[in-house]
């Protein structure tokens, strides 16, 4: 073994001391005793002019087994390794036949502690090399062996051949190569060779407790040192907490106990206050709802022309008892409050109001609860932090990953946790709904019949690594009654078809709906994929439109694939619902979700999917605001689900582009297209209605000046170009949507 230089002997000797100290025996039948290393012999130390010489540990046995480390590592050169992580070490004693096998990490780093002192066979192996094997390897008492392993890819052995050497696939190789199958050097070092190796050690040659450690009460109270390596304002390495700043240990933001002295110091508080507005201006079809006040009018459709303005202010007061974000918290209080003021101001009578006294603005506002809920872990479940715990109260839940079928804020009881190391989370839930706040959207604090059960799992690395698959089972019961929204309308039962019955009044219904699907996103290799598939069946006792009680079958399914390029991201995606082809045979074949808000085909840059589109001639809404379904409700927080709808077919295609890091823009194409047009046919009294609906363009961008959630800003436009179909309807006339959001965050 050739001889090494003083700093790579220091090196070494500082290597072996660690795995020196790893390598103790069992005293007593629990304790560890542990030894520092000597260098080998024949090397030399360079000595700190700060420090002693090294000691062993005090009261410390000298060892008696032995242990073997080293590293495993790709010939590369002569003089270069590539480290081979995963590789597998097996050793063997020779006098028993007992097998030890370990295998390397990532950096080619091997080590097996706490061996019988005699002779051992070492094989070496890995995928994609030829095993090394060492046929003799002594290991003696308070010894520690270090190997310093090479192996050879399996293609030198491949490129050996007989046949001539063919010009285009350069010179031969070497005639040694033949025989290069790896190779292997070793370290041995002894601890009771170290001089500086004492066996009993008096206390009185201790260096003082206060030279080893400081004990610090309270690790959270440890005050910045003040720095500054440049004048002018700027980021620093230390930099002081204030109550204002979110990002410097804020006490409020949960970065350190909130009041250790009282509750101790695993008890933290995070508040979180937002601020969002958004505005809206449109074009969509309305009634004229001609009256004496507009004598000589007599156009059907009335000026479409709207501005919508909604200001809104959540605050977050959390209160959690854990480790911060190192661990699931142990318990949890939080509490969410949210005030909404929204102002609205179209063209047309009976928009705001069904009393055409109302006028054509509307100033309204509401305080609800988002939030209000207690969560505690039940039990942890393996010392990789899977847990199970349960949340009871108004919590928010999303039921898959692009907000298909449930998505809300509601009463409920959930057991959630995860399992295999997270690679297994699940969820089972129960939601007992309020009633919501029509304007607003917020929650009041009524209850409404209806009640939603599900349950879901997530499986991460599905098949393919990146890919995360979904499986879920809900069940909605919504038994519905007599509701009037806030501005007057009727809304359960849905005012259409036979919502009537002369003598009696208003027909309410319950529905009964379970929904059964399989959903996936991530990614193979370098396609991005996002897909859902939801079966719907059960029943409705009386569904408006069919006038008779009907059965449930209906269908959802949606795929996106997208390709990230630089810092571009192209992306196509399918959307399908299915529609009912005879709204009057008791079969319910047009698919409903529950509660929907899908972020899908454009999303908020969609006019489609953002803007909610009155069913001219009827009480209810050929599709409402936030929602890709065509699903005739007459309102999607307070209305009920109806299965008796065209369905639809959408294809899309857009782009999603990082101008800078700040500004990412979106541009969006969907064209759309009716599954079925009779119970759009049958509603109206209108025959034929086609199905093309049209083609619908978005643009838009998103804008965060400090890179990081706190400020958000958006804006978009987006038109409908009128198919056919939806000439049939309504008109030629162009549909269009301007808007801007800004959200700020504490």
């Amino acid at each position: 073994m050739a001889a090494d230089s003083s700093s790579t002997s220091g090196f070494l000797s500082l290597v072996r001391v660690a795995a020196c100290l790893l390598a103790g025996i069992a005293v007593g039948g629990e304790a560890i005793a542990q030894q520092p290393a000597s260098l080998p012999p024949g090397s030399s130390q360079q000595q700190s002019h700060e420090a002693g010489p090294p000691r062993r540990i005090p009261r410390q046995q000298a060892l008696t087994t032995a242990a073997l480390d080293g590293t495993v590592r790709e010939q590369v050169s002569d003089s270069a390794g590539r480290p081979i992580g995963g590789a597998r070490i097996q050793i063997r004693n020779l006098q028993t036949g007992q097998v030890n096998t370990t295998l390397t990490t990532g950096e080619g780093v091997f080590r097996v502690l706490l061996l019988p002192p005699g002779g051992y066979e070492l094989r070496a192996e890995a995928e994609g090399y030829e095993a090394l094997t060492i046929a003799s390897l002594s290991l003696s008492t308070n010894e520690v062996v270090t190997l310093e392993i090479r192996l050879v890819p399996n293609g030198v052995a491949e490129a050996r051949s007989r046949l001539p050497r063919q010009p285009e696939l350069g010179p031969p190789l070497p005639a040694e190569a033949a025989a290069m199958m790896g190779w292997y050097r070793e370290f041995r070092h002894r601890l009771d060779s170290d001089p500086n190796y004492i066996l009993e050690l008096s206390p009185d040659v201790l260096p003082p407790i206060s030279d080893v450690f400081n004990v610090v009460p309270n690790r959270w109270a440890l005050e910045q040192p003040d720095y500054r390596r440049y004048r002018p304002s700027g980021e620093y390495i230390y930099t002081k907490p204030h109550w204002y700043d979110p990002f410097n240990r804020n006490r409020f933001k949960g970065d350190e106990p909130i009041w250790p002295a009282v509750l101790g110091q695993q008890v933290f508080f995070n508040f979180t206050g937002s601020e969002t507005t958004f505005i809206d201006g449109r074009k969509v079809p309305v009634p004229s709802d001609v009256s004496a006040a507009q004598p000589g009018s007599s156009a059907f459709f009335g000026r479409g022309e709207q501005f919508f303005l909604d200001q809104t202010f959540r605050f977050t007061f959390d209160l959690f008892h854990g480790d911060a974000s190192f661990k699931p918290v142990d318990w949890r209080i939080r509490v969410t409050p949210e005030v909404s003021l929204n102002y609205l101001d179209v063209k047309e009578l009976g928009i705001v109001g069904p009393d055409v006294r109302a006028g054509t603005t509307r100033l309204d506002s509401h305080v609800g609860f988002q939030e209000a809920f207690v969560e505690y872990k039940l039990h942890d479940l393996s010392a990789n932090y899977d847990f199970v715990s349960v949340r009871a109260g108004i919590q928010e839940f999303n039921a898959d990953f692009r907000g298909f079928l449930f998505v809300e804020e509601q009463p409920g009881l959930r057991v959630f946790g995860d399992l295999k190391n997270d690679r297994i989370e699940y969820n089972a839930a129960y939601f007992d709904f309020l009633e919501k706040n029509t304007n607003s959207g917020l929650n009041t604090f009524s209850r409404r019949k209806q009640q939603v059960m599900l349950g879901n799992v997530y499986i991460q690395d599905f098949f393919f690594p990146g890919y995360t698959a979904e499986f879920l089972g809900a069940y909605n019961k919504d038994d519905g009654g007599l509701h009037y929204d806030d501005n007057g309308f009727l809304v359960r039962p849905a005012p259409v078809g036979n919502v009537i019955n002369q003598g009696v009044g208003a027909i309410p219904h319950s529905i009964q709906v379970g929904y059964f699907g399989w959903l996936g996103s991530g990614h193979i290799k370098r396609i991005n994929i996002t897909h859902a598939f939801y079966e719907a069946a059960g029943k409705d006792s009386f569904n408006p439109i069919a006038g008779r009680r009907v059965t449930v079958n209906a269908q959802m399914a949606a795929v996106e694939l997208s390709l990230d390029r630089d810092w571009i991201r192209y992306r196509i995606s399918s959307f399908y619902s299915s529609g009912d082809n005879n709204p009057r045979n008791g079969r319910a074949n047009g698919f409903d979700a529950i509660v929907d808000l899908p972020s899908f085909a454009g999303g908020l840059f969609s006019f489609w999917n953002r803007e909610g589109i009155r069913l001219l001639g009827s009480g209810v809404s050929l599709t409402t605001d936030g929602s890709l379904l065509p699903n005739m409700r007459s309102n999607k927080n307070e209305g009920q689900a109806n299965f008796v709808n065209p369905g639809i077919f959408l294809v899309n295609a857009g782009t999603d582009i990082d101008i800078t890091p700040k500004l990412k823009g979106f541009v969006n194409f969907n064209y759309l297209r009716f599954m079925r047009t009779e119970p759009l046919e049958f509603v109206l009294f209108q025959s034929p209605i086609r199905h093309n609906i049209g083609e619908d363009f978005g643009v838009g961008v998103t804008y965060r000046p400090p890179l990081s959630e706190n400020i958000i800003l958006t804006g978009g436009a987006s038109m409908l170009q009128p198919g056919q179909g939806f000439r049939d309807i309504y008109t030629g006339r162009t549909l269009f949507s301007v808007f801007g959001s800004a959200k700020l965050t504490f």
